[in-house]
């Protein structure tokens, strides 16, 4: 079976660089940021910033939340 190669430039120019995506991807680095801030999160601990109304660009302090990497991926 031959490993499938990703076109990330492709992928992008699809997805990533609509505007509607820019502005989530803006609103979780917020969201982390802030986190980081308060002292909750570091670089490479494994956690992830969780927005609990699924909304990325509500970055209230009582909309976010951190969990394990894994925990937060699961969840739908």
């Amino acid at each position: 079976m031959a490993k499938q190669v990703r076109d990330y430039k492709r992928e992008y120019a699809i997805y990533h660089g609509k505007p509607e995506q820019i502005k989530r991807r803006a609103g979780r680095n917020k969201a982390r940021r802030l986190m980081k801030r308060a002292g909750l999160v570091k670089k490479g601990d494994g956690k992830d910033v969780h927005h609990k109304d699924h909304n990325t660009l509500n970055s209230s302090r009582s909309n976010l939340s951190v969990l394990d990497k894994s925990k937060n991926r699961s969840k739908k």
